[in-house]
């Protein structure tokens, strides 16, 4: 298992290398045969399979063309852009403070979404929570990232980007654990606050939120939260660093796992008696 984005990034290289090399071998050609072919010195073909030199988007196109893959063009050209933009090194990215951190989450991404599909298994999306759970998560986080203390212009950020929820066109499905409910980020008071403005936000048309109980009977546990913008990017966050998935291939088995998991909650009268619940517990 890869521990940071450097060596996430590196894997990321070899895994490309070795679908390339896989493609070779499929097709029955040598690695002096694939550089003939392509125009190159087989030694630049196998550091590419060994994830030592980066192909091109061109390297690509004839690498599938002369293997007869090239129904898989669109999708390794995609994984190809991804590789080295994919982990965006929170340390780096806060210095200038945690405004700064938006990871997939940038205006022109919120723009272009037409269906957010979003997981998350142990906080409240952003997009759903309140100015003051916010405070309370962001302040933990730039104690730990020792980033500079801009929590009021991050918070500010934060809540300006929930203005989408209220523009035309666009869809938010939500899944979130039961867990989520109950992990804390400040005082019981601020997670009343919580509580009650996800019960508000049930109430919007373009919102749908399930709850996966506690203990209920399942297929599936999601490792991660992970947001889904239609089908061209998924997002997850790490401790350290935030990962943008766009190949279509692994965007489509997020999707999969998605729908696995809603098929775990519940809706509706339901989904607020649990929110109901918790409630109740935070007044005893």
């Amino acid at each position: 298992m890869t521990t940071g984005p450097a060596s996430s990034a590196q894997e990321a290289r070899r895994a490309l290398g070795n679908r390339l090399r896989d493609i070779r071998k499929a097709a029955g050609i040598t690695i002096r045969q694939l550089g003939a072919e392509t125009g190159q010195h087989f030694t630049r073909v196998s550091k590419i399979e060994n994830g030592v030199q980066f192909p091109t988007d061109r390297d690509i196109s004839a690498w599938c063309r002369v293997c007869a893959a090239v129904d898989q063009e669109l999708d390794l050209v995609a994984t190809l852009r991804a590789v080295d933009s994919a982990y965006l090194e929170y340390r780096r990215q806060s210095r200038a403070g945690m405004k700064r951190v938006l990871g997939a989450h940038t205006p022109e991404r919120y723009q272009a979404t037409k269906v957010f599909r979003i997981y998350e298994h142990n906080v409240i999306p952003g997009l759903f929570q309140t100015a003051e759970y916010t405070a309370a998560m962001l302040s933990f986080w730039i104690r730990f990232l020792e980033t500079p203390n801009d929590l009021e212009e991050a918070v500010a950020v934060r809540m300006d980007r929930q203005r989408v929820l209220h523009r035309g066109g666009k869809r938010f499905v939500a899944v979130l654990e039961e867990q989520a409910l109950r992990t804390w980020f400040g005082t019981a008071e601020v997670q009343a606050g919580q509580l009650g403005r996800l019960l508000e936000l049930m109430s919007m048309p373009n919102i749908s939120l399930g709850i996966i109980p506690l203990m209920t009977e399942r297929e599936a546990v999601g490792s991660t939260g992970f947001w889904i913008f239609d089908d061209a990017m998924v997002a997850l966050e790490t401790p350290t660093a935030g990962i943008q998935v766009t190949q279509p291939a692994e965007c489509a088995l997020y999707a999969r796992m998605f729908e696995v998991l809603k098929g775990a909650a519940v809706y509706g009268r339901e989904a607020r008696g649990l929110i109901l619940q918790v409630l109740s517990e935070l007044d005893e």
